[in-house]
This record gives C-alpha cells, structure tokens and sequence, in this order.
C-alpha cells in the first residue's frame, strides 16, 4: 500500500499546497457565512420587532372595544402572503395570559391559558410574567424563533402579541447568500488551485533532481555539471553546493583508487617477479655447473653424462613451470578461472615461502573451469597468502584451502604467525590502515574491493596462534560483473 510519506515531492508539495487552499477557502467561507449569518438574523429580528410593534398599535382599538374578529382579521392578514415580516403563527394574549386570539386556533384556542398549551407555551408564559418595559424581546425554543411585543394604551397593559417564526424564517435569504458564497469561492478556487500546482511543481523539480542524482551515488558518479541549480544562497542552494562538492571529492576519491590499485597491482607483480627471477636463477646456476662438469668429466663418464642430463631436464622443466606461471598471469583478465590458475599462484608463491623458511600447504579442490575471473581471483588469492607469509616468523605455516559450495567459489588462508588485536578488525579492510610495521595496508584492501566488486562477501577471525581469512565469490553475481567489466 503506498503512503502519502512515499510519494514524490513533484506530487506531495502541489497537494499540500492544494489542501492548505482548500482549508483556508473552506474556513474564510464558513466563517464570513458564519458572521453573515448572525448579521441577517440580528436584521430580521430588529425588523420583526419594529413591525410587531406597529402591528400592536393598530391592536389596541379592537382590543379596547373588545372586537374580537377585528383582532382575527388584522393578524390573519399579517400572516398571509405579502403581509410584511412573514411569520408562521400570531397569538395575542390578555394580561391574565389568557389567549385572546390566534391564526393558529387548534393549537391555541381562544381563552384558553397559554401556559396549558405546551412546554414551549409555558416557556413563553413565564418569559413575560418575567419581563419588563414596553419593548419587544425575542426567545429560541427548539427549532422556533418568538418574538414577544406588550400592547399598551395610554400606560395600561392590554396583552401581548407573540410573533412565532419557524426555521425556515431565515432559509430562503440565507440560501442565497450561501450560492452566491459558494459560487465565488469556487471561481477563486479554480484561479488559484492551478497557481499552486504550478508551482509546487516549480518548488520540487530541484528536491527531484537531487534525489535522481544523489540515487545514482554507488553504481556511478554523476559526471561535472549533471547537478544544475539554481545559484541562490537560500537553503536548497547550499545543499546543492555541498552535494556538487561531496561529487567532487568522490570523483577524486574515485581516481585515487584506481591509481593506488594499479600501484599495488605493480608492486605484487615486482614482488613476485622478483621470487621468479630467483626461481630461474636456483636451477640454472644448477645447470651450469653441471654443464661445467660434463664438460671435464662427461665424455669418459656415461654414468655422470646422464646424470647431468637428467639435472639440466629437471632444471628445464622447473624453468618450464615457472615461466608458464607467469606467462598466465599475463594473461587476458576474461578467462574463466581453472584449476591451472590455483596451482600457478602455488608456484609463484613458493619462493616468498621459501624466503621465510614457512610451510605453504595448498589445497585445490576446483573439479573444473569455473564462471568466476581468473585474475581478479588469483590477485585475491596472492595478496591473502603474501599478507599470511609476512605474519608468520621462521618455520611458521600458511595454508590455503579452495574449494567449492553450495552458494559459490570458497577460500579460507590460514597461518600461525602474528594474530590481529581486535581494536584493529573493524578497519582492517580500509586504506592505509597498517599494521604498525612499515606496510600502508593498501593490499586488504584492494581485496576488499574486488571481493565486494564481484559480489562476495570477506571475513576474518584472529586469536592467537590462528588468523583465518574467508572468501566466498557467488557465481552468477560474478559472471554479470564479467559481462559487464
């Protein structure tokens, strides 16, 4: 289910903007009816209570002479259509509260007393034992509106005429005025509502495009000039420098990592170059002195002859091994990895060994090719073991088990040699974090970076006496990146 908080702010900031326009004409609409509305009820009932009173005035002759159905006729007229302030029901009273006579006769039958005839009747009747002075005075019972106005002639108290007004007194002009309220509030609405959305929009197209470009932040980095606003030094301003700057410093931050890759790839390559030429050189110093040896004593001596070429095809064979090694890893980085490429690294990897006096133990279990880079993984691999022979002190054991999961390619390097403080586990994998010992820690971190690169995942645990470094590459993730790449 999507959330108002999920959606869009090309969306959010127009419909805020719509609501607050809503509500706003909504309340100054029902507040100006509101006030209009007590105006036209206070005006109607000033001029119902200045027609009751003229209408009382020409009362008090019928009332006088006792001319009953004079009385009838003058206040049936005020109620038909056209007589003035229209109200529903006129009754006069005596001063006994008595009525005198009604255009409601059912209800108020003549002498009869008006505090008998309902709860709204005695409301009435005890409001004008109440009520004193000669003016009219109004009371709101139910859903009825009464205006009560006292007949006098020359100071005496003839009676008093109620005024019965009903709810819909007031509806007829009150309906006007809502439409009329209505229809201009709308008008309003529709200039200002497509204003709003406008530039709501305009407000939210910079939040949007920051989003998009801040979004594309870890697969790629936005090249110089993708991030245009506005150059304005209010709030959204300085958040788009800032990020403009933040996209700076991760471009360079970016070239700095390749360039220290590349370096570190060159300095693993001079190191291990350097194991090779020692490598070649081992078995052909070998071989020359046992060229030199035939050459003295080879003719006469069959026996030290064919010894001395089964020293020069081993001392071939050896170069043989070696040169092959690297001629792989000069190889196209595409390749699928094979067991071939495991058992390269060994070879490489012997002399660095050797040159502690350290047991290397390897262990290969890759049945075949697998979909996972082949340099990327023996630069892995090479850079997990050197690191294990520089922990180990003379006649130390490094050992190197791969082999294969359920979910991909595994590699576990173990060794014997100094364990890592656990101060220093949670940033052993960043740059330049060195083990004190002259290394700039650049090399557990390019690890890092290709095991994540390729979708894996690198752990280590240390204790004394063991450190135990863990890979393990997926093997779909890493064919994508190969594709990719």
């Amino acid at each position: 289910m999507l959330h108002f908080r999920d959606i869009s702010f090309r969306y959010k900031i127009p419909l805020r903007a719509t609501v607050l326009v809503l509500v706003t004409a909504t309340v100054l609409t029902a507040s100006l009816l509101l006030r209009e509305y007590r105006d036209l009820r206070r005006d109607m009932l000033d001029g119902s209570a200045r027609w009751s009173a003229v209408l009382s005035q020409t009362l008090v002759a019928p009332m006088l002479h006792d001319d009953l159905w004079r009385a009838f006729e003058i206040v049936r007229a005020a109620t038909s259509p056209g007589g003035g302030e229209q109200a529903s029901a006129i009754t006069l009273v005596d001063p006994r509260l008595r009525i005198y006579v009604s255009t409601d006769p059912a209800r108020y039958p003549i002498l009869a007393p008006l505090h008998e005839r309902g709860e709204a009747a005695r409301e009435i009747a005890s409001r004008i034992d109440g009520a004193a002075g000669t003016g009219s005075h109004s009371v709101e019972i139910a859903d009825k509106l009464y205006v009560i106005t006292p007949i006098d002639a020359d100071g005496v108290r003839l009676g008093h005429m109620i005024l019965e007004h009903t709810s819909t007194f007031m509806q007829s002009r009150f309906a006007g005025m809502w439409l009329s309220a209505t229809l201009v509030t709308l008008f309003v609405l529709l200039l200002i509502l497509p204003v709003s959305w406008f530039w709501g929009r305009r407000m939210a197209e910079p939040l949007v495009h920051l989003a998009d470009c801040i979004g594309k932040v870890g697969a790629t980095i936005p090249p110089p000039g993708a991030l245009q606003f506005e150059d304005s030094k209010d709030e959204l301003g300085q958040v788009g420098r800032a990020v403009e700057r933040m996209f700076d410093e991760l471009r360079e931050k970016e070239g700095l990592e390749r360039e220290m890759l590349f370096s570190e790839r060159l300095a693993a390559i001079g190191r291990l170059t350097g194991g090779i030429a020692h490598e070649i050189n081992n078995p052909l110093g070998g071989m020359l002195n046992a060229i030199g040896t035939y050459r003295k004593h080879g003719a006469s001596d069959p026996e030290l002859a064919a010894r001395t070429m089964s020293l020069l095809e081993r001392g071939l064979l050896q170069i043989r091994d070696t040169v092959s090694a690297l001629l792989v890893e000069a190889k196209a980085p595409s390749h699928p990895l094979a067991p071939q490429d495991i058992e390269d690294v060994h070879i490489l990897l012997k002399p660095e060994a050797a040159k502690k006096s350290a047991r290397l133990q390897w262990n290969c279990e890759l049945p075949d090719e697998i979909p996972l880079p082949a340099t990327l993984v023996r630069q892995v691999l090479i850079n997990l073991v050197l690191n294990a022979l520089q922990a180990v002190e003379a006649g130390g054991t490094v050992a190197c088990d791969i082999g294969l999961s359920a979910d991909g390619m595994t590699m576990a390097v173990r060794n014997d040699g100094r364990y890592i403080e656990e101060s220093r586990l949670p940033y052993l994998f960043e740059p330049f974090v060195g083990d004190g010992n002259g290394k700039h820690g650049l090399g557990l971190w390019i690890t890092y970076q290709i095991v994540t690169g390729l979708g894996g995942h690198i752990s280590v645990q240390s204790e004394p006496g063991l450190t135990v470094f863990a890979v393990d590459l997926p093997l779909g993730m890493a064919v994508e990146l190969e594709s990719a790449s």
